[in-house]
């Protein structure tokens, strides 16, 4: 076993190709924030729309992203002359991704790829709506989707009087390829995007203290009833060698638990140092209880740059500003762009 795991490792170290850097425009985010002080890194909203729109402009509400429950993030990664683009996730629905989309002017046609985290609304609801703009803007090519096969099943939380509130369903395999999505379904980790981009496999529960999303369940496999999904297994990262930083980790929920993501990023990559994580920490709501373990444990993977956002939560993030300083929080908004 020992063996096999170490040749799985070698083989994803040798496929993973460094890159010069990677750009990661926040299409969807809970928030908006365009007037915080902001590290060199980063981008604010207000500051990228006078870069794009170099001649004379009036601020007003027209020009601005709109804040939405969920997430979405743009990847440009260049490396010598190659340059490819990756679209992970699409935030909760049409509208606020297509508006935020041409309110930042990204050129959604070099959309090479399409990666769900995993199967919530919150992140899926507009990959229909972001197929059709992409191919729109590439000549009508299809565009993989690469996708977790647990992703389709029917969700829903269980409430304390033991009814369940139904999630809204991620978009079907039929649903994507009817609108030129390629769909990739599969629970192991590949690269993709000229092997510039690692998506993980399903992520081992180590920590001990992150336990998911109590209270959700999913539809079983006869479709007549429900079952507990707490642990959400479908749930995968991406991440990025930056060379000369290190690995940059996206996790768009952390159901999982960023400890546990972040210990099977340094599995897959040792020796590779880990730079920067970047998204939903999910430790607001039931799962504040388990704040001061995460923070605790963070200071374990010399992190360079924690980029929180999404589902994070106001006290998780009052948390590692107090643990770890400006130095190295860089909270997400909407609109900001951040380069590593």
């Amino acid at each position: 076993m020992l063996v096999v795991l170490w040749q799985y490792r070698r083989q994803i170290m040798s496929e993973l190709a460094a890159v010069d850097s990677v750009d990661i425009q926040i299409l969807v985010d809970n928030v908006t924030d365009s007037l915080s002080s902001v590290p060199s890194f980063v981008e604010t909203e207000l500051a990228g729309l006078g870069r794009r729109r170099r001649a004379a402009w009036v601020l007003g509400g027209g020009c601005l992203c709109c804040a939405a429950h969920g997430l979405s993030c743009l990847l440009t990664l260049r490396g010598g002359a190659s340059v490819h683009t990756v679209l992970f996730d699409t935030g909760p629905e049409d509208r606020t991704f297509e508006q935020n989309a041409s309110r930042l002017a990204v050129d959604l046609g070099a959309v090479e790829a399409m990666v769900l985290s995993h199967g919530h609304w919150d992140h899926a609801g507009a990959m229909l709506r972001a197929l059709q703009l992409v191919r729109d803007r590439n000549g009508g090519r299809d565009v993989p989707c690469y996708m977790h096969p647990d992703m389709f099943r029917s969700r829903a939380a269980k409430l304390p009087d033991g009814s369940f509130r139904p999630m809204e369903d991620v978009p079907s395999v039929a649903a994507l390829e009817a609108n030129g999505g390629r769909v990739v379904s599969s629970r192991a980790a590949q690269t993709i995007a000229g092997d510039t981009v690692f998506v993980s496999g399903e992520i081992p529960r180590t920590s001990g203290f992150e336990i998911g999303l109590p209270g959700q369940h999913r539809r079983t496999e006869d479709g007549t009833g429900w079952e507990p999904d707490e642990l959400l297994m479908d749930e995968r990262f991406i991440a990025v060698n930056v060379r000369d930083k290190g690995l940059v980790v996206l996790t768009a929920c952390s159901h999982a638990g960023v400890i546990n993501v972040l210990s099977h990023a340094r599995a897959c990559f040792p020796g590779v140092k880990l730079h920067a994580v970047l998204g939903g920490l999910h430790l607001s709501g039931i799962n504040e209880r388990v704040i001061p373990q995460t923070v605790k444990a963070l200071h374990g993977f010399d992190l360079d740059v924690i980029a929180a956002g999404h589902c994070t939560g106001w006290r998780a993030t009052a948390a590692l500003a107090s643990a770890f300083g400006d130095t190295k929080l860089a909270p997400l908004a909407v609109g900001k762009r951040l380069r590593f």
